[in-house]
């Protein structure tokens, strides 16, 4: 009986998390007039959940492991629930960016936990139907937050987006309580107290460095500072982590090419891309004057492109290969996001569709393919290991893509406190030709990849002359 719930309740806690994540984009401009804040100094809210992500989703299976995954699965939807809650009774940016922060807090427990209990109930024989299941509404999720998102601020208020939450926390954390199996590991590994505060602290401060660059609040020489106590803590988690048996990260993954491949273009690809639904909203509503239900529809394309064609992505990784594939389609998604720049008054909504259609099929193609990658040459033993990394990287990345996307639209604004529409289009457009440019720089990442890495994966097939004829290049 607990085990038919099971997938149930995980896939309602994907759900959730996913859906937040998503959620609040489109309507940031609404939530930025009522706090009395410039839309572009949002970015702050939108990045603080996925760094709340990054720095806790490394402890989630310690945790599990050791106060049993029921306990800490409850927990997660409580603390995202409750975080939820506050969030809609915010009264100030500053509020909302802490409150944030807490619901990540939870969401950065609920997936990892999730699957993990998702794998010590079910036979390898029935894990795969299980996941599958579970996958739909992580996919769903994503595709849904920007238009719901949009219908709450239109016809209702822009608080209910956090407290639509609420009834389905409070039942996912009394179905949990009730049908959800413990379990905990006989095999306890010490937790990395001193590499979690180097890492945490190093991209925490980083990531406030880029939040405040522009701001105007701090000297050049202070921001330095900062920067540099930043990227220390960062080396000293490196050091630190190099020769323990249990850190926090397993750094030493990186040395299989295949694995720093997926790492590096997660990484800069998603810090050129993962700005694009942050700043898209505020084009159509702030720029163009659509409503929030418009923009929202607006952004819909990009993420049923991406559920429609991901079915296809197989075929296409055994016909090109992972390297090949990667390097032209790395190009196509940044060029597609440079032709956001000719989005303006005159554009016609139908391009508009095709456009953002494009990009989902590409960025589907692109996020499932690195993705996939980081496996090849992973042994099962240090799978979960593989994945703590890859899901880190992921929300880590997503969370500098935000701030890095505001900061580079207000560079191109005169005075970003009191810039007109016109203003406002004139720097998103130069802001999406450079996030393009660097996405397209992100392909020389995966040029040190071989013809034939992944093919057990891909079951791509490459003549050993080809491969040769790769290395040679390469050299």
């Amino acid at each position: 009986m607990i085990k038919k719930w099971v997938p149930w309740l995980v896939a309602i806690a994907f759900f959730m998390e996913a859906l937040d994540a998503t959620i609040l984009n489109t309507a940031i401009p609404v939530i930025s007039t009522a706090l009395q804040v410039v839309p572009l100094s949002m970015k702050s809210v939108l990045s603080s959940y996925t760094l709340s992500l990054a720095v806790f989703i490394p402890i989630s299976s310690w945790v599990a492991d050791r106060f049993g995954t029921r306990r800490v699965f409850a927990t997660a939807i409580g603390v995202f629930t409750l975080g939820s809650l506050l969030c809609g009774m915010a009264t100030s940016i500053q509020a909302l960016v802490i409150f944030r922060i807490l619901q990540g807090c939870g969401g950065a427990l609920m997936v990892p936990v999730g699957r993990l209990t998702l794998v010590r109930t079910f036979p390898k024989s029935e894990l795969v139907r299980a996941m599958s299941f579970v996958a739909i509404p992580a996919l769903i999720g994503p595709m849904l937050g920007p238009l719901v998102g949009g219908l709450i601020v239109g016809y209702f208020h822009w608080r209910m987006i956090f407290f639509v939450n609420l009834p389905i926390g409070i039942l996912g954390l009394f179905t949990v309580l009730k049908f959800l199996p413990d379990y905990k590991s006989d095999h306890k590994e010490p937790l990395d107290l001193l590499g979690l505060i180097l890492f945490g602290c190093g991209i925490a401060l980083l990531s406030y460095v880029l939040e405040i660059f522009g701001e105007h609040s701090l000297s050049g020489t202070e921001i330095a500072g900062l920067l540099a106590v930043a990227l220390c803590l960062l080396a000293g988690y490196a050091l630190h982590a190099r020769p323990l048996k249990y850190p926090l990260l397993h750094l030493n993954l990186l040395r299989l090419r295949t694995f720093r491949a997926s790492i590096g273009g997660n990484f800069f690809t998603r810090l050129g891309a993962g700005g694009l639904p942050f700043l898209l909203p505020l084009l159509y509503q702030v720029g163009l004057g659509f409503s929030p239900v418009q923009s929202g529809l607006l952004i819909l394309p990009q993420s049923v492109a991406s559920l429609v064609f991901r079915f296809s992505i197989p075929s296409l990784l055994a016909f090109f290969g992972y390297r090949k594939l990667l390097l032209f389609n790395t190009i196509f998604m940044g060029t597609i996001m440079m032709f956001f720049a000719t989005v303006d008054h005159h554009t016609s909504v139908a391009l508009i569709i095709l456009q953002a259609s494009g990009f989902g099929f590409f960025s589907s193609l692109q996020y499932t393919s690195m993705n996939t990658l980081a496996y090849a040459q992973i042994t099962p033993k240090e799978t979960s290991h593989a994945s703590t990394i890859l899901s880190t990287v992921q929300q880590m990345s997503l969370s500098f893509g935000v701030a890095t996307s505001s900061l580079i639209t207000t560079y191109f604004i005169h005075d970003r406190f009191h810039a007109s529409p016109e203003e406002l289009i004139h720097g998103l457009h130069r802001g999406f030709i450079v996030l393009g440019s660097v996405t397209i720089l992100s392909a020389i990442g995966f040029m040190e990849l071989k013809g034939t890495d992944g093919s057990i994966l891909s079951h791509h097939e490459k003549s050993a002359a080809d491969d040769k004829m790769t290395e040679q290049i390469q050299s």
